[in-house]
Formats: C-alpha cells, sequence, structure tokens
C-alpha cells in the first residue's frame, strides 16, 4: 500500500522550530497541482531550488528528510520545473513509493491548512500554534486541529465470491473497487459497514471482522478495512447514485486495480489468494 516504505518511517511531530537546509522537500500546490521535475529519484523541489521562499510550515519527516509546505506565496518557478495534477503520481508506475506517500500526505495538511484560515466560531484569522499540529484562532483562542476522516472498505465474501464494484460515472473512477463509505455521526466502524452495505447492493452482512488500516491523502481520510459474510440473500439491488455496477466475482477471476497503493486493491489480491481472515 501507499504507506508501505520500510525500511523508512514517516515522523510527523510537530515543532515550530524545526528549520529548512538546503536539501529539505517543498511542496508547493496550485488547486490540485504541484510544482515538480522530471526526475522519478527527486521529483520535487528542494530549499535550495527556490528564491527565498517565505512561509514555510514544517510538516513532516521520512528518514533524514525534512519536509515543508509552501503557503500563501506566488513564486517564481525554477527552470526545469513545471505543475502537474497529483493523481498523476499515483498512476505512475515507475515512480518511487516514498514519493507518492510523501506527496499522499503533504496533500491531506495542505487541504487542511488552506481551508482553515478562518477560525469557524468567530471568524479570526488562525496562526500555527508553537507548541502542537493546530492552527489557533488570534481573536478567541480556539484551537483548529488536522481533519481526518474516518471511512470503511468492505471486502463482502460469499463463499468463494467476493462483491466487486465500479463507481459511478460521474465519479471518474474506471477500476474495479469494493464496497466503501464515509462513518456518519455516533456510528460505529461495524455500523458504518452494515449501513454502506445495505445503502449500496441491499444486502445483510454478519461476521464483521477488521482487517487493516490506512492513511489516504487524498480525501483527508482514515480508511479502516473490514471483511464480513453476506447474510442471507444475495441477490443485488443496486444504488446507482453511487454504484454503475456490483456483481459477485469468482476468486480466480478477480483483476484487482492497476496498481498496488490502496487497502482496496490489497484486500481484493488477499482474497483472491485466499488469505483474508
Amino acid at each position: 500500500m501507499i504507506q508501505d516504505i520500510q525500511p523508512l518511517k514517516l515522523d510527523n511531530t510537530y515543532s515550530a522550530d524545526i528549520q529548512p537546509d538546503e536539501n529539505s522537500i517543498i511542496f508547493h500546490f496550485d488547486g490540485k497541482t504541484v510544482l515538480h521535475k522530471d526526475d522519478k529519484e527527486n521529483p520535487f523541489p528542494v530549499y535550495a531550488d527556490l528564491t527565498l521562499p517565505d512561509s514555510l510550515t514544517y510538516i513532516f519527516a521520512i528518514g533524514d528528510k525534512k519536509y515543508f509546505l509552501l503557503n500563501d506565496s506566488v513564486i517564481a518557478v525554477p527552470d526545469g520545473f513545471s505543475y502537474t495534477d497529483v493523481s498523476n503520481f499515483r498512476h505512475d508506475k515507475t515512480e518511487k513509493r516514498i514519493n507518492q506517500f510523501a506527496l499522499s500526505v503533504a496533500c491531506h495538511l495542505s487541504v487542511w491548512y488552506n481551508s482553515s484560515r478562518y477560525c469557524g466560531k468567530c471568524g479570526g484569522i488562525t496562526v500555527p500554534d508553537r507548541k502542537e499540529r493546530a492552527l489557533k484562532c488570534t481573536f478567541c483562542g480556539k484551537k483548529i486541529y488536522p481533519r481526518i476522516n474516518p471511512a470503511v472498505i468492505v471486502g463482502v465474501t460469499d463463499g468463494n465470491r467476493l462483491l466487486i464494484t465500479r463507481y459511478a460515472e460521474n465519479r471518474g473512477v474506471a477500476h474495479d473497487a469494493l464496497i466503501a463509505g464515509f462513518t456518519e455521526i455516533g456510528e460505529t466502524l461495524e455500523e458504518t459497514v452494515r449501513r454502506e452495505v445495505m445503502e449500496e447492493v441491499g444486502l445483510k452482512v454478519k461476521n464483521i471482522r477488521y482487517y487493516k488500516s490506512q492513511p489516504w491523502g487524498a480525501t483527508q481520510t482514515i480508511l479502516a478495512g473490514f471483511y464480513c459474510d453476506v447474510d442471507g440473500d444475495s441477490d443485488i439491488t443496486l444504488d446507482e447514485t453511487e454504484l454503475s455496477r456490483a456483481e459477485w466475482v469468482e476468486r480466480e477471476n478477480i483483476q484487482g486495480q492497476p496498481d498496488d497503493l490502496s487497502l482496496t486493491n490489497e484486500m481484493m489480491m488477499q482474497f483472491k489468494k485466499d488469505n483474508c481472515q
């Protein structure tokens, strides 16, 4: 999955005092695009590439490399660099996993910083807190912490069959998937599993068991993977606003997704290899 970067490890311990060195990675986003160059080893600019970058925010370290966000700045684009859609990095199979993961986490934090510039309580301007990863309102003092959206990925099984779906065409995703959805207020993850399966394909489920989790920066989400068994009738009633297709697929016929970055793909492949719980 995208976070599998061993032996390196993400260190997201926050400190307002950490300063960049000339080799620190700098992420600069323009909407859904990111500044990069055509270099599979080092696609993102480092501090030395940029002319006096201001508004730098330390975000995390991976191994001995420090990463920063460059916010609220219009910069002179260095020679050899340009902006590209962040989704291109997921679908590029030649891209290094560490770059894909770092970009995913940076996207998550960039969205939070940009959407939290003003206090939701009083409208005051927010500034980074000195002690922890938070933004603090300069007027009322309210603290705002990074938003993480809990969601489930669900592998519904029926003996040797797994329920494979495709998202509705208006969601722009053209590969196989599993049932998925966000957890609602007051709901347990297991209740989310039952509700999402019923809403999307009209099935009751039982024997819900946790598999694994995954951070997914594109939607500011923490994904929790579950397998469960169909309970009774296996006839599908499709919610066409969410899905374009849902069908039972025999284990040996599961195709998976075009890359191996997602929890969804790993769960499909685990079932295909008969390794799921």
